[in-house]
């Protein structure tokens, strides 16, 4: 183990000039006021981006802002230590990993500056995110104009991400790339002096600085030199396609295009210059969308018909094949691709008022109407579908969208056939970005498929078809020598195959490691010097992210998944892959829970903007624990992995979000349980995860209790004892009389009635809200039904969430065998946490056929509306809106709209508060946790109820209402309580304790 390693790391020993040299540049970054990580936990979160590889650096410098890079730039370059700039991390080629020093400008340098909505131009930070820009540029322009390209990632990938790698998106067919929209951009060299690249040249950003001026003179005439003596090959081998991205785009030079450096300099992916900051040109935002999904019986079909529809000017046409879709339904339900139309393989195509314009149409409608009948007389169209209702539209595009990290982990029934020893479903990218002119892309894809069968692989395709541009994720075995090996052939014959049909090998990803190997079979010799001389031009030390492009290293090498020790980190043994090194591995880093809006996850990154509290990051954590811990006792007892997790609120959102399905919460609980054991715990995995036994102690002397815990010095103390942070109040607890006047009279199962509903009262509605209890009885017996209640079984969810899996199995066991009756009958559970645990924890921590039955049972309230309301139940008067609060566990594990469906059926206008309510469970009353629980409630919840405090707040999760209930006693702006659905939706009870 060398001195720059992660524990448990082996490498090629370094020499200890270079370790002590190593150590002053980091003792130096610090020094100039720079913030610099060089913890083994950070180098973990950043050895991995979105592609095949793994790169430890040597540590992560976080800019505030470009004078910052600068310092870090000079420094690096005195010590000879290379410098990787990263973005989103997003990159599927290894352009944002290597050795030495990355710098993250995500995490600071993300300030939108002046916009010109005359000129249609704005300047803005390398780090803000794509989606952001976007967004402000409408809000500033009144909804006028936007920043048009939108790669799938743009909701993470930042602003010099997408200038490095010539990202462009799913509207490129009409936008283009990211190079056609770059003015001008800011730029720092390997040696930190500030120049200004244009249309027209280069210059300091500083007229006064005169080292930059000479270096500027110095470099303009170098490239007009190497433009000079290249014009022929410049003309004729680059830009011959509208994605050619890979290699540099020097055509940009020739003296007809304006001795353009700026967009010279886009795709060079941090090799040349580090951008800082950026001029980008701005496009009008469309105003009347409308998007025309076509089925086809396979993807080359697809493909085939995209000449037909280019000339209809469409701002979109995106395809994706059945195995993404079938993930898709199989993961979030089959509601997620209910708009579809039938067949194989789809396209999806937006057309707006350009579309019209350009077939002089009066509308979009008509546009649409013609080009169905366009492509029904070309007879390749199975099926086709207008979608105009906003909803469908935008989550049709999120299977489009989520195609990478869905064709990762494809479900078992999506056709796929798996390479060497490697686990049957699972794909990978590494020739995922070929592109071919529109209309080769059948041709080619027919031949791709051939190729693919020829080495018995399958891949998982989609991509942006009206630009030629093909992604696939392929079945290779990386964790062989054998599988490796198969890799390297494959890739380098589907080289020479998109070269044969006149494309591209990268058509927006870059080249990076992946495919900077593979350059000599599309250029020529001379052209690859055209290219190594454009780099050293601008970097003569090759610091600046090295083998990209120029001397790259073998396509195989630093690959993640070579060589990870296959121990039985889950109790499983024998030649099969660990099940628990196959789940940490599922997260393959399109950094999906690093987006800040749309969906829940990730919601503490998305309140300390930080790697670590990510679930991408954590699982780059876990990754590495089992890739270099020395034995297993060593990996669970990683201080790197506990500091990771936590804050992580285990809301279970990343299950569901996360497009490989990550959940970071079960991962969370596995390592809890073998970290702590034979251990003294936190105080809080007592005082909190051993509710379940004792609350009936406190409900017994509950009058008591509530009055002490009003006592602030009592308080404080029962605080600090618990681990709990004082500035949580303890909820009041139900007396003993309380829980008896609803409780008792609630009528217990019965074992001849297969059409009953069972109640399960939770712990935490019997302990705190048993008037929840009898709403509950009183709406599911509404409709005539028997039903049966019991109190008397937990969930575990206390124990599961601290990671006490050995108690938490006992007591699901238990519950399991008293809840298998024999029947069908449906469970309903009014604590949604606790439905989530008994429907999905159950059967996957006890192994058993009662397990199985009893969660294929269980249902959250929101979840069971739907069918009383198709019993014909007509519920009281409702509220003509509310504000809801999802439980994140019910988002998880029985869909994002559940409680949202139910009450739109009901004609109640639902203002749903999307993201978690901070609380989680035990995670916002531990202590240490209230900073971060106080900002994840202010991502959605408490705008929400600042806004609108005459609404109903829906706070089915006891945690929300607690949430809640802190935000009233806390916030002067904040006036509310919150509410069950089912006392929301229940029948009055009558003058007899029935219903009426």
């Amino acid at each position: 183990m060398t001195a720059t390693s992660p524990p448990g790391e082996t490498e090629t020993a370094v020499p200890d000039r270079v370790v002590a040299s190593h150590t002053a540049l980091l003792a130096e970054l610090a020094a100039a006021d720079l913030e610099v990580d060089g913890s083994t936990r950070r180098r973990s979160e950043y050895s991995y981006d979105a592609s095949n590889y793994r790169i430890p650096p040597l540590a992560v410098v976080f800019p505030r802002d470009a004078d910052d890079v600068a310092a870090t730039a000079r420094l690096c370059h005195r010590h000879c230590v290379p410098i990787i700039a990263r973005g989103g991390g997003t990159s599927m080629a290894g352009n944002a990993i290597g050795r030495g020093i990355v710098i993250d400008l995500s995490r600071h340098m993300r300030r939108v500056g002046a916009l010109d909505a005359q000129r249609r131009v704005v300047t803005a930070e390398a780090g803000v995110i794509l989606t952001e820009l976007a967004a402000q540029v409408q809000a500033r322009t009144d909804g006028r104009l936007t920043f048009a390209p939108d790669p799938s990632s743009a909701s993470r990938a930042t602003l010099g991400g997408a200038i490095g790698n010539d990202a462009c998106g799913n509207h490129s067919v009409r936008h283009g790339r990211t190079s056609d929209h770059v003015e001008s951009l800011d730029l720092v060299t390997a040696d930190g002096l500030r120049l200004t690249a244009t249309r027209t040249g280069l210059a300091a950003t500083d007229p006064a600085d005169a080292h930059a001026a000479l270096r500027a003179h110095e470099l303009s005439s170098a490239m007009r030199d190497l433009a000079a003596r290249n014009l022929a090959i410049l003309r004729t081998d680059l830009e011959t396609i509208p994605r050619q991205v890979s290699g540099y785009h020097l055509a940009h030079l020739l003296p007809e295009n304006g001795f353009d450096v700026a967009r010279a300099l886009v795709g060079s992916e941090g090799g040349c210059a580090i951008v800082v900051s950026a001029t980008v040109r701005l496009v009008p935002a469309p105003t009347s969308q409308l998007l025309l999904c076509v089925g086809y019986r396979s993807i080359a079909d697809a493909a085939r018909d995209v000449p037909a529809i280019l000339p209809f000017a469409p701002s979109a046409i995106e395809g994706i094949d059945g195995k993404i879709v079938t993930t898709m339904a199989a993961r979030r339900g089959p509601d997620t691709v209910a708009g579809l139309p039938a067949g194989d393989a789809w396209l999806f195509i937006d057309l707006d008022e350009h579309s019209a314009a350009a077939q002089s149409e009066p509308d979009v409608r008509s546009v649409i109407a013609r080009l169905r009948t366009e492509l029904g007389e070309q007879g390749r169209m199975v099926d086709a579908t207008v979608v105009d209702d906003l909803a469908t539209r935008k989550s049709l595009w999120r299977v489009r969208e989520d195609g990478a990290g869905l064709s990762a982990r494809p479900a078992p029934d999506a056709g796929i056939t798996a390479a060497g020893n490697g686990p049957l479903h699972e794909s990978w990218p590494g020739w995922e970005d070929a592109a071919v002119a529109p209309e080769r892309l059948a041709d080619y894809l027919v031949d791709f498929e051939a190729l693919l069968d020829e080495f018995g692989l399958t891949g998982v395709m989609y991509g942006h078809f009206g630009a030629g541009c093909m992604h696939v994720r392929i079945t290779f075995d990386l964790r062989s020598a054998d599988g490796r090996a198969i890799m390297r052939e494959f890739c380098t014959a589907a080289a020479r195959l998109v070269v044969a049909h006149g494309g591209s090998l990268s058509g927006e990803h870059g080249d990076g490691r992946a495919r900077s190997e593979l350059l000599p079979i599309m250029y020529s010799p001379e052209m690859l010097r055209a290219f190594d001389e454009f780099k050293r031009i601008w970097d003569r030390d090759g610091l600046l992210n090295p083998t990209a492009i120029v001397a790259p290293a073998p396509i195989t090498a630093d690959l993640a998944l070579a060589d990870v020790p296959n121990r039985p980190w889950a109790g499983s043994g024998g030649d099969s892959l660990d099940g628990f090194i196959h789940a940490v591995q599922g997260c393959i880093g399109v950094g999906r829970c690093r987006s800040s809006t749309g969906g829940v996850m990730c919601p503490s990154y998305r309140a300390t903007r930080d790697e670590k509290d990510s679930t991408r990051g954590r699982a780059r954590v876990l990754q590495d624990m089992v890739r270099t811990a020395p034995d297993l006792e060593s990996g669970w007892r990683s201080t790197d992995v506990a500091e990771a997790l936590d804050l992580c609120l285990s809301c279970k959102a990343c299950s569901s979000d996360c497009p490989t399905g990550v959940d970071m919460a079960s991962y969370k609980s596995e390592f809890l349980h073998h970290h702590y054991r034979g251990r003294v715990r936190p105080a809080s995995h007592y005082s909190l995860g051993w509710m379940p036994m004792w609350l009936p102690m406190a409900t017994a002397t509950a009058p008591v209790i509530n009055r002490a815990l009003r006592a602030e010095p009592l308080r404080r103390l029962a605080a600090r004892l618990g681990g709990i942070d004082r500035r949580r109040a303890m909820p009041a607890f139900a007396t003993r009389r309380q829980v008896r006047s609803h409780l008792d009279a609630l009528p217990a199962p019965r074992t001849g009635a297969r059409s009953d509903t069972i109640l399960v009262v939770d712990t935490f509605t019997r302990a705190f809200r048993p008037h929840v209890a009898t709403a509950t009885a009183r709406l599911l017996g509404a409709t005539g039904e028997q039903l049966g209640c019991r109190a008397d079984v937990c969930c575990g969810l206390t124990w599961i969430s601290t990671g006490q899996l050995t108690r938490a199995r006992k007591t699901l066991a238990r519950t399991a065998e008293l809840l298998d009756d024999g029947t069908d009958r449906p469970i309903v559970v009014p604590e949604p946490s606790c439905a989530a645990a008994l429907h999905k924890d159950l059967p996957e921590l006890v192994d058993s056929p009662a397990a199985r039955r009893v969660a294929a049972r269980v249902f959250s309230v929101a979840a069971f509306v739907p069918r009383l309301l198709d019993a014909g139940y007509e519920p009281p008067a409702l509220p003509e809106s509310v504000t809801l609060q999802t439980h994140c566990h019910e988002y998880a594990t029985f869909g994002a709209g559940t409680g949202t469906s139910a009450l739109t059926r009901l004609g109640v206008e639902v203002h749903s508060a999307d993201g978690c309510c901070g609380v989680a469970g035990n995670f916002g009353f531990e202590s240490g946790h209230y900073e971060v629980s106080r900002a994840v409630a202010e991502q959605a919840l408490a705008p929400a109820l600042r806004t609108h405090p005459d609404r109903p707040v829906v706070t089915d999760g006891f945690s929300c209402a607690m949430s809640v209930d802190h935000l009233d006693a806390t916030d002067p702006l904040v006036n509310a309580t919150g509410i069950h659905l089912a006392e929301l939706l229940a029948p009055a009870p009558d003058t007899h304790g029935g219903t009426r």
